[in-house]
């Protein structure tokens, strides 16, 4: 079955608090939510202006506030870059502790990704072996707490079809999985539907992100990721392949979530909420 969520990331881009985003979920009848995390603190995020979660904040109170909203958490976004020697350094204890934060409210799965760019100095296959060394360190957390980590498409390695089914069959585990951002993998120059249809067997959550025209126009297959859609979903270049891969999925049987990310206006989400109810 096919739910319909929001990243509370939308929020960022209007300066927005997570309660904002949590509100705007619930007036739209979503019920899933996913929110970025903190490890440790943020002024910014203390006054208001930012929607992600302290890894220090009380994870039960959250629970009860969600659950008290009527909403599940279908992802916690930690993704900060994991491959190469900055994931070794920061990236690894970040997830590890996402991952607990995780168990504690009863979320399922943590999202991880790479770098917007790559690593200067090194090669694809040593960012290889470090992604593999700094993944096996999370994994056995995933494993004690039975947490799913996800592999975002986002950067130069994940949008590498062959370097991320390498990663998925080095590890052959039930606990590393895909999430999908159809933004990411467009803007990437590939075809969303085709790479649904590659890593079915491995996807465990989508982010459904549409792309502006003016964009597309600009960056189409030199860049590899972009933050949240100047669109809503369905009002961009992108629409008809999030179609596409919508159907696909639905024909297929997969269960999961389709989280909303766009810019978080009243405007911009209730269009790409009335757009996903249609094709779901």
């Amino acid at each position: 079955m096919l739910h319909i969520g929001m990243h509370a990331d939308n929020w960022r881009a209007t300066s927005g608090s997570f309660t904002a985003a949590i509100e705007t979920a619930v007036k739209y009848h979503l019920s899933h939510v996913e929110f970025g995390v903190i490890h440790g603190q943020y002024f910014v995020n203390g006054l208001g202006y930012e929607p992600s979660v302290s890894l220090q904040s009380n994870p039960r109170a959250l629970r009860r506030y969600l659950d008290g909203k009527g909403l599940q958490v279908s992802q916690i976004d930690a993704a900060y870059p994991m491959m190469g020697p900055d994931g070794s350094t920061f990236g690894v204890q970040y997830v590890q502790q996402a991952i607990r934060f995780a168990a504690e409210i009863g979320c399922p799965i943590v999202d991880t990704t790479d770098g917007a760019f790559k690593i200067e100095g090194y090669s694809d296959e040593e960012v290889f072996r470090i992604a593999c060394q700094n993944y096996r360190q999370c994994l056995a957390w995933a494993k004690d707490y039975q947490v799913v980590l996800d592999v975002e498409t986002h950067g130069p390695y994940t949008t590498n079809g062959d370097f991320l089914e390498r990663l998925f069959t080095h590890f052959d585990s039930e606990l590393l999985r895909l999430n999908l951002d159809t933004g990411n993998t467009f803007i990437s120059g590939h075809d969303p539907l085709e790479f649904v249809k590659r890593f079915r067997k491995y996807l465990a959550h989508v982010h459904v992100k549409d792309v502006s025209p003016a964009l597309a126009a600009a960056v189409l297959g030199h860049e590899t990721g972009i933050g949240c859609s100047e669109v809503p979903v369905g009002g961009g270049v992108n629409a008809e392949n999030i179609k596409k891969c919508i159907a696909y999925l639905r024909e297929t049987g997969w269960d999961g979530v389709l989280s909303i990310e766009c810019t978080g206006t009243d405007e911009f989400i209730r269009k790409s909420v009335e757009f996903l109810r249609v094709i779901v």
